[in-house]
């Protein structure tokens, strides 16, 4: 039985990279307003860091396709008992759940079941895919806070009000430097052709994607001699495995961690994962390339149920390829060589790409979602 007088306790759930940072920006808010506040949940080293105690490390949850979900299945089975555990052990006030849809709307029906309000932050891409969850969200969950504007008349359409709370890259993507000051900063060159290669975050997108970036540039570099390459480092990765692969191709790859947007924004170009960090590159004007490649198996299957014409955010936020991607197989050393050729050596067609991204941003709203969305769940307390 809940003490009258106890500390407001918190439940956050963040099963990946980039939730687990969206998340620590929405607890700063939070204790901003009250830092009496007890967090606890899952997540990794940015909810630690707010002083989140995390029970479980988002980085044993990532997965990517299905045929990683079953190997890693037992382990997050686990977590989840607990975490469902932990619901009448800890009894929270409030549970904020972030994207991982799966996951989550197993715990917020958990959740619902003891009477415990439910904020979902982020929304699950129900618009791309498995469409049928809007109605398991609309019965299961208090309030949810969107991040992409169109989310608001795609919910509406089904019966469910959401709020639109802008989205949080907004106040995140920001450089110290200009791009040749970052390039000096980093060790490079101010005036060779700079190409990012932005692998993702989680291990498997890495082992098949990054390999095919390198060889890309094995195929670039004797066509544009004054090339050189820069990877921004996941908080997730150890660089000793990341460089491992870079050396078995016998290049030049500058890592860095730490400061993935000026990385980023150091760059004539940017060969980049499908994921979060195709918007983040948007929101920094550098033209890109995205790539995404996943097992045959989980290929198939995703061919079978996604609806979404588009994969990466910035086209799927555009409605229109503004910026190309290379799925499956043509997301191959050669694929990836000839688009990027095709954008440096086409300066209209680099500078009509730049113009369209910038435009993103203005879709985007204003700076402030973590400060809206904390604004929320404190009014749920």
């Amino acid at each position: 039985m809940k003490t009258e007088n106890k500390n407001k306790t918190v439940m956050i759930i963040a099963g990946e990279a980039s939730g687990d940072l969206h998340g620590a920006n929405l607890v700063r808010e939070m204790l901003k307003i009250n830092s009496d506040l007890i967090f606890y949940g899952i997540g990794g080293k940015k909810l630690r860091e707010e002083g989140v105690e995390v029970l479980a490390d988002a980085s044993e949850m990532a997965v990517v396709g299905l045929t990683e979900v079953v190997s890693k299945l037992r382990n997050i089975l686990k977590i989840m008992a607990m975490m469902k555990k932990s619901l009448d052990e800890r009894q929270p006030d409030l549970v904020i759940l972030i994207d991982y849809p799966d996951f989550n709307l197993s715990i917020a029906k958990a959740a619902g079941k003891r009477g415990i309000k439910i904020l979902y932050y982020i929304s699950p891409q129900v618009w791309a895919w498995r469409s049928g969850r809007v109605e398991k969200i609309k019965k299961l969950v208090s309030k949810m806070a969107v991040i992409l504007p169109f989310e608001v008349d795609f919910y509406a359409a089904h019966g469910f009000t959401v709020n639109y709370v802008g989205h949080p890259l907004r106040d995140m993507v920001k450089t110290a430097f200009t791009q040749s000051q970052a390039r000096i900063h980093f060790g490079l060159s101010e005036n060779k052709t700079t190409i990012g290669l932005v692998p993702g975050s989680r291990t498997a997108e890495i082992s098949r994607l990054l390999p095919e970036m390198l060889r890309a540039i094995q195929i670039i570099s004797p066509k544009i001699s004054d090339v050189q390459c820069i990877l921004p480092l996941a908080d997730t990765m150890e660089e000793k495995n990341v460089k491992e692969i870079i050396d078995s191709f016998g290049l030049n790859v500058e890592i860095v961690s730490g400061q993935t947007y000026d990385v980023i924004a150091c760059c004539d170009l940017a060969i980049v994962t499908s994921g979060t960090a195709t918007l983040e590159t948007g929101l920094l004007g550098v033209p890109m390339i995205i790539v995404y490649k996943v097992s045959p198996f989980s290929a198939l299957i995703g061919r079978m149920i996604i609806r979404q014409q588009h994969i990466g955010l910035v086209n799927i936020i555009a409605g229109k390829m503004i910026v190309p991607e290379l799925i499956q197989s043509d997301a191959s050393g050669v694929g990836i060589a000839e688009e990027t050729l095709s954008i440096l050596k086409n300066g209209e067609r680099r500078q009509e790409m730049i113009k369209e991204l910038k435009a993103i941003q203005t879709m985007l709203g204003e700076p402030g979602a973590a400060v809206r969305t904390a604004q929320m769940a404190l009014d749920m307390l």
